[in-house]
Formats: C-alpha cells, structure tokens, sequence
C-alpha cells in the first residue's frame, strides 16, 4: 500500500521481514503448544518462548529472563500489576497523563475496595513538577505508577528520579512503557523500576497480540488469570513459579516468535540509533508544523527531549476531519480524538477539542515528513 504511515504510537508499521518470516516458519512448523508435552514441536515452540524472553531481559536489563511473563499488550500487563498488587485501603500515586489502562483500574479498585487515587497535574505541555513530587505521598503509599512517555505528547518522565524517590519512601515503581519500549534505553534496576508493562507490537516491532510485565523477583503478585499453566498441574492452587505463575492457558506462540525477531532487530540497530532517527524525524516535523499559519503544536517544545509524537490541530477545522481529509485525499494514516488518554487532554487544554495524533517509526523518511507537511498546509489554506 502507497500510505504514509504516521499512527506508530498506536502500532508500528511496517515490521521488519524477519518477523513476517519467523510467524510463517512457526505456523508451518512448529506450532504447538509450549511446555504442555515432551515432542520436539512443543519443545520447539518452548524454546522460542524463552529465547524471546532473553532478548527481552537483555534490552531491559533484567537479570533473570523468568521475571519477565508475556500478556496480550500492554493492558492487561498493566492489570496485573495494578490488580495483582494494590489491597484494599491502600494509597496510589499516578501522573495526570496517564493512559486510560492505568485509569480505568485505579478507579475501579477506587470504587470497589477504597484504595486512594491521587493524579499528580501536569503542567499545559504534559510535564510534572519533579521538585513538588514528595508531596504527594501518604504514609499508606504504595505505589506510584507513570508513564514512560506520554501517548499524547511524546513529553518524557523522569523515571530514574521518580525511582530513587520510591525507593526512599520505600513504595513500588510500575512504569507504563508503552511509548518508550524501543524508542528509549531502559534498565530497571538502575531506574528503580519494580515492574514494567511493555507492548510487543509498537516499539519492538513485533505483531499485535503481544507484550509483557517485568516483575522484580522480590515482588509477588496475585495472578489476574488462574488455570492451566503445563507445570505442577497436581496442584489445586495456582503454581508460585515463574512464569508458569502469570501466564495460564495457551500462549501466543507464532505472535511471540514474531516479537522475538522484532526484539533481536531492536538489540541489532540499538536503542540509541532508532531514537536519534526518530527525533530528527519529530524535530523536522514539528518545525515544519510551527511555520503554517493556524496550525498550534501541544506537548514540549522543539529541541525538548521527547518520542516521536507530536499533537496538533488546525483552527477552525475539527481535529477527526483534519484526520480524515489526511487519509482519504493524501494516503497520510495519523490518528484524532482523545487517544484514551483524557487525563493527558484535560492537561494540555484539548479535553473539549482532541487533537491530531501523528506517531513517527523507524521506516519513515524525511519525504514522508515532508510530503505531510504539505498536506497539513494544503488543509489549514482550506479555513483562513
């Protein structure tokens, strides 16, 4: 397809041919069910499970590959920290530009067992005060849970120092990498990270259907999923070991070994090099955007550290027909509205409006950013 592809932020295209090639290979090959039978196809598909684990311990810098237990995306990682973590009366902290996977479940452990919310603000381009932060913790804190990057803005947390604060208020550290898997270096015990959600089809370039959660191997948490796991099954109760303990029923295997290339193809290029292309790719983006008449750009400024996000809208037209006019008259796919992210929205000032998403990979190139620029003008002439 001749389309510009600028919704990374959401899924990452295109995928690199490895990991086409490593799903078809599983499907036609070997794929069975992993570590529910000795025959050399289950054993196969086990391998690639764990070999996808190790890449995976390695870009994050966790020591043991088992600490890491593989989820559907980033969603339901995040579930099973919250959910599997958090007891009733206790205290959260989260910023106030989190994504609806963290929301929704603190409000839902809000109403239902009365554990205490608080957002901490964020300022009109998505930033949170570093220097008030200690404020906000109570003596049945927790945890703190943040985002790695904003999905809306691209605006970065400083999530080495938010560690070294919960570390010395003795409360665990959940980060949302959603946005920064891939795209920013991220080691967890440096960082002070106690769990991380990941997804497997952004960043990593693997297929939808795929991410996971890094659990610190001092941390347990109740599982969100009890069932068959292909281990202790003469047990009543579900297994402690890990992964088996988090990762119940069938996995998604060919998904996985598809993600497994996606990790190695990361590892490959390195973490640096794929953000240093993104950011040149962002900054031409947003100085290109900044010089059309009614065109306003949200989130941190140009030269600011951020991902390759950037939000916008043009006066005078609706951001969701700014995005269809995009895709309809210029093969140009980005995303509008709220991004499941209103927290973020209320925070930089778009709650009644939304803004125009477009997310930058990888494989873009500098004429694709060109080429929506000019369609982004060629819109805003429409309505001056």
């Amino acid at each position: 397809m001749n389309v510009i592809y600028l919704d990374n932020a959401a899924t990452s295209w295109p995928k690199p041919p490895a990991v086409l090639q490593a799903m078809t290979e599983c499907m036609r090959e070997y794929a069975a069910n992993p570590g529910r039978g000795s025959h050399q196809l289950a054993i196969r598909a086990g391998r690639v499970l764990f070999e996808c684990r190790k890449h995976l311990a390695e870009l994050f810098h966790v020591r043991n590959p088992n600490d890491i237990s593989f989820a559907m995306n980033t969603t339901m990682a995040l579930n099973q920290a919250i959910r599997g973590f958090v007891k009733r009366g206790q205290h959260v902290i989260c910023t106030g530009i989190e994504h609806n996977s963290v929301r929704r479940p603190l409000e839902y452990l809000k109403e239902t067992m009365g554990v205490e919310v608080t957002y901490v603000p964020a300022d009109a381009r998505g930033r949170i005060e570093l220097s008030n932060l200690e404020q906000w913790f109570k003596p049945n804190t927790s945890l703190f849970v943040c985002n790695h990057s904003s999905n809306l803005t691209g605006a970065i947390m400083p999530v080495g120092e938010i560690g070294q604060i919960c570390r010395r208020r003795k409360v665990k550290l959940l980060v949302d990498a959603a946005q920064s898997a891939g795209h920013l270096e991220i080691d967890v015990s440096a960082m002070g990270i106690d769990m991380l959600a990941f997804p497997g089809h952004k960043g990593l370039f693997g297929p939808p259907g795929t991410g996971g959660l890094y659990i610190d191997p001092n941390l347990e948490l109740e599982p969100l999923l009890m069932g068959g796991t292909g281990s202790q099954s003469e047990l009543v109760e579900q297994p402690k070991v890990r992964p088996d303990r988090y990762e119940s029923g069938t996995q998604n295997t060919v998904g996985i070994a598809g993600l497994n290339e996606g990790v190695k193809f990361v590892l490959q290029e390195t973490v640096a090099k794929i953000h240093e292309k993104e950011w040149m790719l962002t900054q031409r983006l947003m100085e290109g955007l900044e010089n059309i008449s009614g065109v306003t750009v949200f989130g941190p400024e140009r030269g600011e550290n951020k991902t390759g996000i950037v939000a916008f809208a043009i006066r005078g037209i609706d951001p969701a027909e700014v995005a269809h006019i995009l895709d309809r008259s210029f093969q140009i796919a980005v995303r509008a509205g709220y991004h499941c992210t209103p927290l973020a929205h209320e925070s930089i000032g778009t709650l009644g409006t939304g803004a125009v998403r477009a997310s930058i990979g990888y494989f873009n190139t500098e004429d694709e950013i060109d080429r929506c620029l000019e369609a982004v003008e060629q819109i805003a002439r429409r309505v001056q």
